[in-house]
């Protein structure tokens, strides 16, 4: 006699977060106890215009069900103009998952400065439950990446 056991869903999400602003906001919701999804996997880059498309399409490949890049406000980049160039890169990238097939709810990019942990944490329980709804990713998913 078999016995099947059904894991619930769990979505893994990689966040990738600037240090001076987005960063700081996860370490203020951390600190002011806000709660968001410990399924979040946070990656701190220097800046947002540091992430290179090929880190998200390859955190796909890994196994990653949604990828959100979190940067300053435009026009409160530390290094003045960095999240112009995400802005546009990103815009890029989202054009290109749309035309291989990638549900828009998979990528986001949020502007999130230090002082916002609550929309921090509002913003990642809103995606977290975005990803939930649409499923786990078998688009981009590398079946060598597999347990």
């Amino acid at each position: 006699m078999s016995i099947e056991a059904k894991e619930e869903f769990r979505p893994k999400i990689v966040a990738f977060c600037c240090n001076w602003c987005s960063y700081a906001g996860a370490d203020l919701a951390g600190s002011s106890r806000l709660s968001y999804p410990a399924d979040v996997k946070i990656i701190r880059v220097p800046c947002s215009c540091r992430v290179n498309p090929m880190f998200i399409l390859r955190a796909f490949e890994k196994g990653a069900d949604g990828v959100i890049m979190c940067g300053c406000h435009p026009g409160d980049c530390h290094y003045s103009t960095g999240n112009y160039y995400a802005r546009r890169r990103m815009t890029l990238l989202f054009s290109m998952l749309d035309y291989i097939g990638v549900e828009n709810g998979r990528t986001r990019v949020e502007w999130v400065s230090a002082a916002e942990g609550v929309k921090f944490s509002t913003t990642m329980n809103e995606f977290v439950e975005k990803i939930y709804s649409l499923g786990k990713n078998v688009r981009l998913e590398d079946i060598r990446c597999r347990n």
